[in-house]
This record gives C-alpha cells, sequence and structure tokens, in this order.
C-alpha cells in the first residue's frame, strides 16, 4: 500500500464525510442564523432560545436526507471493501 493510496482513501473519505454532513449544518446555521436576527430584532437574550429550532431542524433534514445519507455510505463501504485487494496488494 503505497502513501498514493492512503492519500486517495483518505481524501475520499473526507468528500463524503463532507457531504453527508454539509446540509446539516448548513440548515442549522441558517436557522441559527434567523433564529439570532429575531434576537436581535426584539431584544431578547435568552441563549436556550435557538436549541429547539436548531434541533428540529435537522431532525427535519435526518428524516428527509436520511435515506441518501445511508446510501452514500453503503455505496462508500461497498466500494472500499471492492477496492481492499488491489490496496492491499
Amino acid at each position: 500500500m503505497t502513501p498514493d493510496m492512503i492519500t486517495m482513501v483518505a481524501q475520499d473519505t473526507v468528500v463524503v464525510a463532507v457531504k453527508l454532513v454539509g446540509p446539516i449544518l448548513l440548515a442549522s446555521l441558517a436557522v441559527g442564523l434567523i433564529v439570532s436576527m429575531f434576537q436581535a430584532a426584539t431584544s431578547i437574550n435568552e441563549q436556550t432560545l435557538t436549541f429547539i429550532p436548531k434541533l428540529a431542524t435537522i431532525i427535519i433534514v435526518l428524516m428527509i436526507l436520511g435515506p441518501w445519507m445511508l446510501q452514500t455510505i453503503v455505496d462508500f463501504f461497498r466500494d472500499l471493501m471492492h477496492q481492499i485487494p488491489s490496496l492491499i496488494g
């Protein structure tokens, strides 16, 4: 196994991780920004106010994109398992 192969596998892993986490983080960021703007406009300084909307957003995103995320992980793992003989030998 050469350093180039290790780099390729690590790069593919990072790309898959970013693809999976990206939608969740972007949705959470958008909701946090909206709630923060609401807090600034109404002068409500409650720190826990952002928790419930962010949690609800994450749950909704996972319900909508969960099957795609699972299929992406399964495809990546399957490809990785098929590459093992060429990676070892």
